[in-house]
This record gives C-alpha cells, sequence and structure tokens, in this order.
C-alpha cells in the first residue's frame, strides 16, 4: 500500500479533502510556523554547535543492524554471544569495531559512535516511529496510517526549517520504509499536520542507467514554458470567482509548489547523477543503496535540508527470513557478504566526499536503525530482534568526532552507562539544524506542542 506521491492535480486536490488536515493548515499558515520557528535561549554549553548543521543525510538502516558485527564487538563474551568474527583497531585508540567494518574504522577519528541507545522496544513498526518522528506510538495499528499519527522528523523539518534554495525541503529515497507483506509503516509522512508537510517521496533506483524519476519527469510533448502557461491558466480558473479559505489557498500553494518542482533548474539538476566522473561513482559503490547515498549528497548541494537514505528492499525479499538488516537467519552470512561491504564502502565514501568539498561541517550525517540484534543466536543461524541496546554512527556539522558515547554492557545486551533514547536523538539532529527543541507548533485546537519531549546529547555536541 505504498502512497503514490506523482506529481498530479489528482493529488493536489486529495490534499485539501480531509477535515482534520484543513483545520491544521490553517493554523499553521496563520501564524503557527512563524511562532514555530522562534528559537527560546540555548544553554551557554550548546551555543557553539547550535544551527552548525546546514543539511541532514539520514541513512536509515532498516531492518535493523546487529550491534555485534558493526560498532560494538565484544571479544570478552561467551562464543555464543560474540559470534565469529573479531574486533579490530579503529583509527581512535582502545576504539574497536567488528572486522567486518575495515574502512569505517580506519575512519573512526571523524566519527562519533553511540552504543547505548534503547528503545526496550523490539518491534519494526513502533520503534521506527520512535526513532524517526521522537514520539512514541500512541495509536491503534502500528500498521495502519492514522490521522492522529505524530509527523516524522523531515516534516517538522520541513515546516520549521525550510530551505531557502530549490522547492525541496525534505526528501525521501530510494523508497518508503516497507514492512513484510507490502506495508507502508506509520512515522514517515507528516502525519496530523496534513499532506502540505509530508517529505517528497521519490521512488527510484539511481544505480539504472536509465535512470529517472517518472513523477520529475515531463512528457516528451510538454515543454516547460507550455507547463507554465497551463500553470498561469489553472491559477486564473482557481481564482475566478472563488471565495478564499485556508483549503483553497494551501490548495494552490500546493499547486505552485509541485509546478516549481518541474521546472526548476536547481531540481532537476540536482538528479543528474550521471554527471558525476565513473570513478567516484564506483567509489560508491554500485549498487542501489550507494548510489542513493551519492544522490543525496547531491540534493545537499542543491539545498535540500534533510534527505532520508532508506536501506532498499531486494528483490523477492518480502516473504524472506532475513530482509534488509533483519538478520533473523543465516546472520553471518548476510552481515559479511551482502550488508557491511555495502555499507562500509557507501558510508566512508559519503564522508570522504563531503569532506573533500568542503560540505562536512554543514552537514550532518546519522547511521540509524530501528533496533539492534538479540545476543545469542537462533536455531536458524541468526539473531532476533533487540532494542534494549544498539548502537548508531554520527558525523559532520557540530559533532565532536573520534569518540564513542555511553556503553553497552559485557554482553551487548543492556545499556551499562548513558542510557540515549530517540527523542534525545532528535533533540540533537534539531539543534544542529538550528531548531530549539522546545519549540512549538499549535495542534488542531491551538494548543501548542513541542517538537520533541527531549534534550540535545551534550556529550556529543
Amino acid at each position: 500500500m505504498e502512497p503514490n506521491h506523482a506529481l498530479s492535480r489528482r493529488r493536489l486536490l486529495h490534499a485539501g479533502a480531509s477535515a482534520w488536515m484543513t483545520t491544521s493548515v490553517a493554523q499553521l499558515l496563520h501564524g503557527g510556523v512563524a511562532q514555530a520557528g522562534e528559537s527560546k535561549a540555548v544553554s551557554s554549553d550548546l551555543q557553539t554547535s547550535f544551527g552548525r548543521a546546514k543539511s541532514v543525510i539520514y541513512l536509515y538502516m532498516s531492518g535493523g543492524p546487529s550491534q555485534y558485527e558493526t560498532f560494538d564487538p565484544k571479544p570478552d563474551a561467551p562464543a555464543e554471544i560474540r559470534g565469529v568474527f573479531s574486533p579490530i583497531s579503529t583509527s581512535v585508540p582502545g576504539t574497536q569495531f567488528c572486522e567486518l567494518l575495515p574502512r569505517t574504522a580506519a575512519m573512526a577519528d571523524r566519527l562519533a559512535i553511540v552504543r547505548s541507545f534503547s528503545t526496550d522496544d523490539p518491534n519494526h513498526e513502533s520503534a521506527g516511529y520512535w526513532i524517526n518522528t521522537g514520539h512514541k506510538y500512541v495509536g491503534p495499528d502500528m500498521r495502519a496510517l492514522a490521522p492522529t499519527d505524530w509527523p516524522t522528523m523531515g516534516s517538522i523539518i520541513k515546516m520549521l526549517k525550510p530551505t531557502e534554495r530549490g522547492p525541496f525541503s525534505s526528501v525521501m529515497l530510494p523508497e518508503a520504509i516497507i514492512a513484510n507483506p507490502n506495508v507502508f509503516l506509520p512515522g514517515q509522512n507528516a502525519g496530523f499536520l496534513g499532506r502540505r508537510w509530508d517529505p517528497e517521496i521519490l521512488k527510484c533506483d539511481p544505480s539504472a542507467a536509465d535512470f529517472h524519476i517518472e513523477s520529475l519527469t515531463l512528457p516528451e510533448q510538454v515543454t516547460v514554458s507550455r507547463l507554465e502557461s497551463r500553470g498561469t491558466l489553472l491559477a486564473e480558473l482557481n481564482g475566478a470567482g472563488q471565495v478564499r479559505t485556508p483549503v483553497t489557498t494551501d490548495y494552490e500553494r500546493l499547486g505552485r509548489e509541485a509546478l516549481g518542482v518541474l521546472v526548476s533548474g536547481t531540481a532537476q539538476g540536482a538528479f543528474a547523477i550521471e554527471k558525476e566522473p565513473a570513478k567516484l561513482r564506483d567509489r560508491y559503490g554500485r549498487g542501489k543503496w550507494a548510489q542513493s547515498v551519492l544522490l543525496a549528497r547531491r540534493l545537499v548541494e542543491a539545498g535540500v535540508r534533510m534527505v532520508f537514505v532508506n536501506w532498499p528492499r531486494e528483490s523477492g525479499d518480502l516473504s524472506a527470513p532475513n530482509p534488509l538488516w533483519d538478520t533473523h537467519a543465516n546472520n553471518n552470512t548476510r552481515m559479511k557478504d551482502v550488508l557491511c561491504p555495502q555499507f562500509d564502502q557507501g558510508f566512508t565514501a559519503l564522508i570522504e566526499d563531503l569532506e573533500t568539498r568542503g560540505l562536512l561541517d554543514e552537514t550532518l550525517v546519522v547511521a540509524v536503525g530501528e533496533m539492534g540484534r538479540t545476543p545469542k543466536f537462533n536455531g536458524s543461524g541468526g539473531r532476533d530482534h533487540w532494542g534494549n541496546v544498539f548502537s548508531f554512527a554520527l558525523a559532520g556539522a557540530g559533532i565532536r568526532a573520534g569518540q564513542v558515547y555511553g556503553a553497552s554492557d559485557r554482553n551487548g545486551a543492556y545499556p551499562a552507562r548513558d542510557r540515549v533514547t530517540p527523542p534525545q536523538l532528535t533533540a540533537t539532529i534539531l539543534h544542529l539544524l538550528g531548531v530549539n527543541h522546545e519549540a512549538t507548533f499549535p495542534d488542531r485546537t491551538g494548543r501548542p506542542l513541542r517538537v520533541v519531549e527531549g534534550e540535545p546529547i551534550a556529550g556529543l555536541i
């Protein structure tokens, strides 16, 4: 049930259709955004890092990477917990990663690793929702969209920190987060804010030889000037004798934004990944995920504020026992031959590329999944769901690099020090983008809501 995000008149009409969305947008358009954007005073120890990031590249490792086979190996744990892979030294003395991440280990001095992330939630749906919104799931069905869903972080950023360059503020690619058996999960759209604030979900394959994004491509017979003429005519028809309401105002705004995407040279040029040198594309890796990471770098260069890069599905894996990073079976083989090599190559290429271009100091990079894996292997050689403790990585703007924050216990099963929860990660990201974690915006009744009920992680920034 993947939503259709094609830019069409039908989509624009649908955007103004629901009553709950009408009220929300009316409030936001009449001062809500300005109010929400006002930053309160920031404590002195966080002043220097506030607003350091111009953009965020958010690498979402759907399924839940094993902490043992990535950033938190446990060589002193029993064999049935530590597994078959060895730890290796990194560029930070005293810090070790799993041997499956040699390139990442070599640039640990440019990273901050959190080893004490915890949700205590072993469910893909609700844990992912919490991590991607900063709020716990409270709806009736965590596998179905509801008008009460909290907006994803990308929607909050689109609303409070829109880009000043180009038509995109928040983009998700190469596909949405889809759970078995093909379920579009809550926590990745604008929820109760309404479709106006949805991230642009662009289903694409940047690794394809004929790469293009259908929803952003004009038919051959329609030129830009012809499309602009149609837009002018549509605006005249919409305005003829029409009573001005928040719904019609928002409808027209959506129409202008959709048209702007199609005619913007900046927007179209950002997707021209074929212009990248072959050597650089090879450095990232030629797979779908790696090329999506490269495309994310192009998008932040073009002014996009936040780019979600979801780990893409493989053909047929909706019925597999180990899709994405969800290694319920054959954990060792999947991690060694498929998952870690792609991540190790693409992630390090992104950090190097951003640094070479002078963009790392203004681009925050986050690599996180919705959970970790169980300490012990199951009967299929897999590790099952584990939300009690797991790891994630940060790099770039405002991050104190070359450190490990927090710790798990001897067996990598529970936090031993400095437990971190999703609202703290959300607050940290917003803080670095220049959105105060205590900023508010109005709900449908005008009641102010805080963007996140968490504090930035001072030790990381």
